[in-house]
């Protein structure tokens, strides 16, 4: 197993790629720490975690939270791996030029203390130790996708976070490295997506045609799984990627070039 006596936390484990990641971390050894806002979300992957036999605690915590994150990062003995994939408060769907200001900065500031926060909780930890992993997921809207609203602004803030973090952390063993998924159809209900943009209210059959549309928009003209992504996350934070630092891996299927 890839992951063996590693110990992870995974911040939004309750959300599907969250949830996802949680459980392949788990089935390649790790102890995984599920944190998120929602105790039952949370408690839902654990149970499935522990009956596969796989290791796994939940603690509600903010990723916004400061003084949280910092608690809990304590309580935990080693961090081996930290993966950020908290939600951000996107608005999409509206032109720019109709977007209220705080729609448009949500998602940056959210998204960017979420990340500064958690990554540097581990961070700290793991430059003691000599090594560790830190890890964040965006959609790769920083090459320009429009009517995204904030998105593309909280991605590019992410990109150069994730790179300045592996140029300062690299000579203390420390690597920092992102993903691109964009349109997992395991994670566009109908519901989902209404709650980031108002103006779709799709029935089976638009929802159908929109995860077409998106799988045409792609060079492999196939949208890429949950599987698929979980497997990278796995990947990269594995000894087997040891050379990869300070960039973004690809897993949009060729949305656009990496």
């Amino acid at each position: 197993m890839l992951l063996t006596d590693k110990t992870a936390i995974v911040y939004g484990a309750g959300g599907s790629i969250g949830g996802a990641v949680a459980r392949a971390f788990a089935r390649e050894g790790a102890r995984v720490h599920l944190v998120g806002r929602t105790g039952e979300t949370l408690d839902a992957v654990a149970k499935d975690i522990v009956a596969a036999g796989g290791l796994a605690e939940t603690a509600v915590v903010d990723a916004l939270d400061e003084e949280a994150v910092e608690a809990h990062v304590a309580s935990v003995d080693a961090v081996d791996i930290s993966f950020n994939l908290v939600t951000r408060g996107d608005v999409q769907g509206v032109p720019l030029t109709d977007l209220a200001v705080d729609d448009f900065l949500r998602p940056v500031v959210n998204g960017t203390r979420a990340n500064f926060v958690t990554a540097r909780a581990a961070a700290r930890r793991m430059a003691e130790r000599g090594s560790g992993v830190i890890l964040t997921l965006n959609s790769g809207s920083a090459h320009g996708s429009p009517m995204m609203g904030g998105t593309g602004a909280a991605d590019a803030a992410t990109d150069t976070l994730v790179r300045n973090l592996a140029i300062e952390l690299g000579p203390r063993g420390v690597r920092a490295v992102g993903l691109w998924a964009a349109g997992v159809p395991e994670t566009l209900t109908k519901e989902k997506l209404a709650a980031v943009d108002a103006g779709l209210d799709l029935d089976d059959a638009a929802l159908q045609g929109l995860l077409a549309n998106l799988a045409n928009m792609r060079m492999t003209r196939r949208n890429p799984t949950l599987g698929e992504i979980a497997a990278t996350a796995v990947f990269l934070a594995s000894e087997h990627a040891g050379g990869i630092t300070g960039t973004f891996v690809n897993v949009t299927g060729g949305m656009f070039p990496g």
